[in-house]
């Protein structure tokens, strides 16, 4: 289908097909085309990651995916009663490089040099309006649920543990609004691009790519945050050593301010693994997902103790200055 649509649209004659993460793909002479649905995304949106991608490879990022353009200059092309957009990467390395802490920092340092304006992706300073949001949404359906006899074990682990973790998700908006009113940004804390959930498969496993649908506009702390988050969850007794060399690669490029940590920090706190297990439970469409999202929730709720002393030795772990640079500590936390 892919390379009908390429022949037909764009004259373009693909080698082969393969299917990269969750895309179908084309690859012709080195370049990588990539089939993206784009039928929730609005022309403004569009508008907005196809400015970020142009910007970020004017500024000499070689592993941007861009978006290919019709004849009319569309970013999307609708094909068999959907939407789509076409990415291409010229630079396509069939490993990940090493370094990612360092050209991380890169990434957020050409990102930073945007001079247009972004709205519809940026996330700038609504960080405590949407964990607000969640945290109402999620306590509505747990006080519901308290005058009824839990129907399995994920409902009855779910009444038990909520009230710990509304805690920690009110500390985290606490932590974040104390950050905004007693901080000053620095120059380094200017918004950038982002990941909507930075992962260590984000950039490729087979490919080396940088895809603008992984992207919202943000302040950095979000991709290290997330970043953490995850090489900690991913196995709780080795992630050390990749933390350590991942901040100290992204700070060669320039330290973190106070703020940064801070927002860091507060993002850390707010309990994400914990609301998506729930949020999607309850949005399961079989089964078998459920099953998975049970198991997920028993394993988090048996690391607690051992997450609790991470947030809580998180500072002293990561190096960081806290005297000189003031950053407060949440006391009830176990280190």
């Amino acid at each position: 289908m892919f390379r009908k649509l390429l022949k037909e649209q764009f004259g373009i004659e693909a080698e082969d097909t393969m299917r990269i993460g969750k895309y179908d793909a084309c690859r012709k002479q080195g370049q990588l085309y990539l089939l993206v649905p784009a039928g929730h995304t609005d022309e403004e949106e569009l508008e907005e990651l196809d400015q970020m991608a142009e910007h970020l490879t004017n500024c000499g990022d070689r592993n941007i995916s861009t978006f290919m353009k019709t004849k009319e200059g569309k970013q999307s092309i609708d094909w068999n009663d959907s939407r789509f957009c076409i990415l291409v990467n010229r630079h396509t390395l069939s490993r990940k490089q090493s370094q990612f802490g360092r050209k991380l920092a890169k990434f957020h340092y050409r990102g930073r040099s945007i001079s247009f304006p972004v709205k519809k992706t940026s996330r700038i300073g609504q960080w405590k309006q949407l964990w607000e949001q969640r945290l109402d949404q999620m306590e509505k359906v747990w006080n519901e649920m308290l005058f009824q006899k839990p129907e399995n074990d994920f409902e009855r682990m779910f009444l038990e543990s909520f009230p710990y973790y509304m805690g920690l998700a009110e500390n985290s908006i606490q932590y974040l609004v104390d950050t905004e009113l007693d901080d000053e940004p620095e120059m380094a804390d200017s918004g950038t691009v982002c990941h909507i959930r930075l992962t260590s498969a984000t950039w490729g496993d087979s490919y080396y790519m940088k895809n603008p649908f992984d992207w919202v506009f943000d302040h950095s702390s979000r991709d290290l945050a997330e970043w953490t988050r995850e090489k900690y969850f991913h196995n709780i007794k080795t992630y050390q050593p990749d933390l350590r060399q991942f901040l100290s690669e992204y700070q060669s490029v320039g330290p973190l301010s106070s703020f940064s940590w801070r927002l860091y920090y507060a993002r850390l706190l707010f309990p994400l693994h914990y609301f998506e297990t729930i949020e999607n439970y309850y949005g399961a469409d079989s089964e078998q997902q459920k099953l998975v999202l049970q198991e997920r929730l028993q394993k988090y709720l048996w690391q607690s103790d051992d997450h609790e002393r991470f947030l809580g030795g998180f500072f002293e772990f990561a190096e960081v200055p806290i005297k000189k640079l003031r950053i407060p500590l949440v006391n009830w936390i176990k280190s």
